[in-house]
């Protein structure tokens, strides 16, 4: 998490920064009298963050706005509010007020004072608040967003607002969030643009992950991505990020239902693959899915979302239904690879053994970091790579030291999904720009 202090009528309040982002062509960086810093502070790892950093998977479906803890509104109570979070809920009420952003006075913001905040995370959280960057599209109450009121009131010159994240352990600023522009020490070359694809969080496609350089198979035809600065991890598919903890020796959960399809149907689905039918068919075929027109769900779940009502079909699927969808993902991909029947089977049971955790956290060895491999990210054409020293978390020192991986699993089924959320994690790697005004985002190598 990354935070900053604003100011609130007479209250100054520490705020979580909330964003999501895109890419396409190169934005020209402002002059530095036209830019708005704040100074990022920096926190170490500890028990209480490790915490909150397990909301990564399920903060994918939060909702932006600006929603202050304790604030000091213009008097009185106003309309009641609530948001409902994957790990719990605040409520409150909406107030109005003067907020101070670095040296800007942003008049007659909107926000909530939350008077409820049963959450664990909110009780270990260090910051008072959370300023919502997103789209208004989703904002709770159709409020508007501090940013748009800044640009509206003519506080900032350009519609663009810029993350940088300093990863240098050794130094204390944590980086900085501009508004206005971009500042050019912040990255390195140029930026890869790619549009907005749909309002509410800065949502952008994105292409292939690959591992090593080889492919994982499962967003080869595309998936959805969202930038987001209020995710501490990198989240993403549970059939990939078992492939990813597989390759760099992370500690999983044996799922005894993944294998026990893999023993009893496994032969079965790599028949049905080899006789090309069509994958999304397998599961519903073999009996443990329905087929909904695209993919198989489990019995008894719709499969699209309820946008009206808010309502998903569940994230919550079968477990049979969900170990034969990946099964089929994984052997799918290790066929292109052209490897044996027998190979693939014995690789299918060992990622079965690689499963996340349910928890959102998985170990790794401290000591093998130079031996695990990059992992890839394809936007805009182009692939975006991490190292290990950048996606695994170190916590404590010396001997006690633990490393964590940065990789947690997220599952949203179409229309929606399958959707990754590039958070700090990757944030961290590649200098992030939001683009308001051309509705897209960007990213270059952080300096």
């Amino acid at each position: 998490m990354w935070g900053f202090i604003a100011t609130m009528g007479t209250r100054r309040v520490a705020l979580v920064i909330l964003a999501a982002v895109l890419l396409q062509t190169l934005l020209p960086a402002s002059s530095a009298e036209d830019l708005v810093r704040i100074a990022l502070k920096k926190r170490p790892i500890d028990q209480n963050s490790r915490v909150a950093t397990r909301l990564s998977g399920e903060e994918g479906q939060r909702r932006q706005g600006l929603r202050g803890a304790n604030s000091l509104g213009s008097g009185g109570e106003g309309k009641p509010a609530e948001i409902h979070y994957g790990t719990g809920a605040i409520s409150g009420y909406f107030s109005e007020d003067s907020v101070t952003v670095g040296d800007l006075v942003v008049k007659d913001q909107e926000f909530i004072e939350a008077t409820k905040e049963p959450s664990l995370t909110f009780m270990v959280a260090k910051f008072d608040g959370i300023l919502g960057l997103g789209f208004q599209e989703i904002s709770v109450g159709n409020a508007k967003p501090v940013w748009y009121n800044m640009i509206e009131q003519g506080l900032i010159k350009d519609s663009v607002f810029s993350f940088w994240f300093n990863r240098h352990a050794d130094e204390g600023e944590g980086g900085e969030i501009v508004f206005g522009g971009m500042d050019p020490s912040h990255y390195k070359g140029n930026h890869t643009y790619v549009p907005v694809t749909q309002k509410g969080y800065w949502q952008f496609d994105m292409g292939d992950v690959l591992v090593d350089g080889k492919s994982t198979g499962f967003c080869a035809g595309g998936c959805a991505a969202i930038a987001d600065s209020g995710t501490s991890l990198l989240a993403g598919p549970t059939a990939i990020i078992t492939e990813i903890n597989e390759k760099i020796g992370a500690t999983g959960v044996i799922s005894q239902e993944c294998k026990t399809v893999v023993s009893q149907y496994g032969q079965q689905i790599l028949d049905l693959l080899l006789a090309e039918t069509q994958p999304g068919k397998i599961c519903s075929q073999i009996g443990l899915c329905t087929f909904d027109g695209t993919h198989g769900v489990s019995p008894g779940i719709r499969s699209v979302v309820d946008d009206e009502a808010g309502e998903s079909n569940g994230l919550h699927t079968d477990p049979m239904c969900g170990a034969c969808e990946m099964a089929v993902v994984w052997m799918q991909n290790q066929l292109k690879q052209n490897k044996t029947q027998d190979l693939i089977l014995n690789y299918i049971n060992q990622l079965c053994e690689r499963l996340p955790s349910p928890m959102g956290e998985s170990s790794v060895d401290c000591a093998s970091l130079k031996s695990m491999p990059d992992i890839s990210f394809t936007i805009g054409g182009k692939h975006f790579a991490l190292k290990p020293d950048q996606y695994i978390l170190k916590v404590g020192e010396g001997p006690a030291a633990q490393c964590i991986s940065g990789f947690t699993a997220m599952d949203i089924p179409p229309p929606r999904g399958p959707l990754w959320i590039l958070g700090d994690v990757f944030m961290g790697a590649y200098h992030t720009v939001f683009d308001y005004g051309n509705e897209r985002v960007g990213f270059a190598k952080s300096a």
